[in-house]
C-alpha cells in the first residue's frame, strides 16, 4: 500500500474569471454531444423540458446521431463547429472522457455553457486546461456528478440544512458490482469510485485529502479493477482528523452502493440502490446513553438490552425525482442566472486530481509484482457511455 501526501499546492493558478452572462427566462437552445448510453438520457430530458429547445445532437456515429435526432425532432450534426454555427446556448458533453477537453475548450471559447459528464477529464493536465477555459469564458461550466442528485443524497442535504450540521469523522464507502465490460480501458477509480470521491470531497467542503493510501489490483483489464483507498484530512489544531475508507470493485458477484458516515453528532447510513437512508443523532439519544454509561459504571448486567430499542432512528424522506432531471435542472438554472453551479470546474478538477493520486498510489506498488504494466491515467478513452 502506497502513501501519497497532499498535493493541494498544485494546480492552484487562478486566471481572472470572467463573469458569466445569465440568459434570463428566455427559451434555452440546448444540444448534446455524444449520444451513447448517457447522452441519450440528456437528449430526452432536454426535449421534454418546458422552455428548452433541443437544437440537435452531435456524434461520431452519424447513424446513431440520426436515430436520436429523429426520435426527438431535432437535427443531427457531424461537428461541434456546425452545431455552434446553428446557434446554441447550453450543451451536455457526454463523449468519452478523452474528448472532454477538446469539446469544452471549443464550446467555452464560443461562450456556450457546458454540462460535462463525470469525470471532468481523464487526467490533471486536461482538467486544469478545462478549468482555465471556463475561467476565461462568459459561459458557465458544470460537471455531471449525478450522485449528488440522487434522491437519497438530496434528502441527506435537506436533513443537514434543517438540523445540526453533520461533521464527518469517519466515512466508509462501498461501491461494487459485477463486471459489465464497459469502460475497461480505464480503471475502477475513474470508472466507479469517482462518484463517491465527489460526495466525500463535498462533505469535506471541497478540500483534498492531506494523505492518500491505496491498494489496487488489475484482474481482467490492465488497470485496477478492485481498489481500496484511505483518505485522511488533518482538520487543524485541536480538531483532530477525518478518515474516509472507500472501496470500489467491478468484479463483485452482486451490486452494492452503501455509504456510512460517522460524525461528531450523528451516524448516517445511505443505501443508494434501495433509496433508503437512516440517521441516528447523538443529541436525540444523549439521555439514554448517559443512563447506560452510568449503569455500566455500576456493573449492571445489560446483556438483555436491545441496542435498537435504545437509540432513536430517523428515516430520511426520499422523493422520486429522476436524478438526471434534477441535474439538468440545476445546470439550466445556472445558465439562466449566470451563477456558478455548485459542481463547477474547480470541484471537477479536485475530484480528478484526488482520483489520480489514488491511481498513482496503487501503481507505485505494481513495479514489484507486475512490472510489465506501464499505463498512465488518461492514456486511452473510455468506452461510449
Amino acid at each position: 500500500m502506497a502513501a501519497h501526501g497532499s498535493s493541494n499546492g498544485a494546480g492552484n493558478h487562478h486566471p481572472a474569471r470572467k463573469t458569466p452572462k445569465g440568459l434570463g427566462n428566455r427559451r434555452i437552445r440546448a444540444a448534446v454531444i455524444g449520444v451513447g448510453r448517457m447522452g441519450r438520457h440528456h437528449a430526452r430530458v432536454y426535449a421534454q423540458a418546458p422552455d428548452i429547445e433541443l437544437v440537435g445532437v452531435v456524434d461520431a456515429n452519424i447513424d446513431r446521431a440520426g436515430d436520436v435526432a429523429e426520435q426527438w425532432g431535432c437535427r443531427a450534426f457531424s461537428t461541434i463547429d456546425s452545431l455552434i454555427a446553428a446557434g446554441v446556448d447550453a450543451v451536455s458533453v457526454a463523449t468519452p472522457t478523452t474528448y472532454h477537453r477538446g469539446a469544452a475548450e471549443q464550446l467555452l471559447k464560443a461562450n456556450v455553457a457546458c454540462l460535462i459528464e463525470k469525470p471532468l477529464a481523464g487526467n490533471v493536465e486536461d482538467a486544469q486546461a478545462i478549468k482555465e477555459a471556463a475561467a476565461a469564458s462568459q459561459a458557465v461550466l458544470m460537471v455531471g456528478h449525478i450522485e449528488r442528485f440522487n434522491p437519497i443524497m438530496r434528502a441527506l442535504r435537506a436533513e443537514q440544512a434543517t438540523n445540526l450540521p453533520i461533521v464527518p469523522r469517519f466515512m466508509e464507502v462501498h461501491r461494487v458490482s459485477p463486471m459489465t465490460f464497459r469502460s475497461v480501458d480505464v480503471g475502477v477509480v475513474m470508472d466507479m469510485m469517482i462518484h463517491d470521491l465527489d460526495v466525500v470531497l463535498m462533505l469535506m467542503g471541497g478540500r483534498e485529502p492531506d494523505e492518500v493510501h491505496a491498494s489496487g489490483v488489475p484482474v481482467i483489464s490492465e488497470h485496477e479493477d478492485i481498489c481500496n483507498a484511505r483518505l485522511t484530512w488533518d482538520l487543524g489544531a485541536g480538531k483532530g482528523k477525518c478518515v474516509a475508507n472507500i472501496t470500489a470493485s467491478r468484479l463483485a458477484l452482486k451490486t452494492e452502493r452503501v455509504t456510512r458516515i460517522t460524525g461528531e453528532n450523528a451516524y448516517i447510513k445511505i443505501d443508494y440502490a434501495a433509496k433508503r437512508g437512516t440517521v441516528i443523532r447523538r443529541v436525540a439519544n444523549e439521555i439514554q446513553m448517559q443512563e447506560v454509561r452510568e449503569q455500566l459504571r455500576k456493573g449492571v448486567d445489560l446483556t438483555d438490552l436491545k441496542w435498537h430499542d435504545l437509540v432513536n432512528i430517523e428515516n430520511l424522506t426520499i422523493d422520486d425525482q429522476e436524478p438526471i432531471v434534477a441535474e439538468i435542472g440545476a445546470f439550466i438554472d445556472a445558465v439562466r442566472s449566470g451563477r456558478q453551479p455548485e459542481i463547477d470546474a474547480t470541484a471537477g478538477f479536485v475530484n480528478v486530481r484526488t482520483a489520480e493520486r489514488i491511481v498513482d498510489a496503487c501503481r507505485s506498488d505494481w513495479s514489484v509484482w507486475k512490472p510489465k504494466v506501464e499505463v498512465k491515467v488518461g492514456d486511452s478513452a473510455p468506452a461510449k457511455r
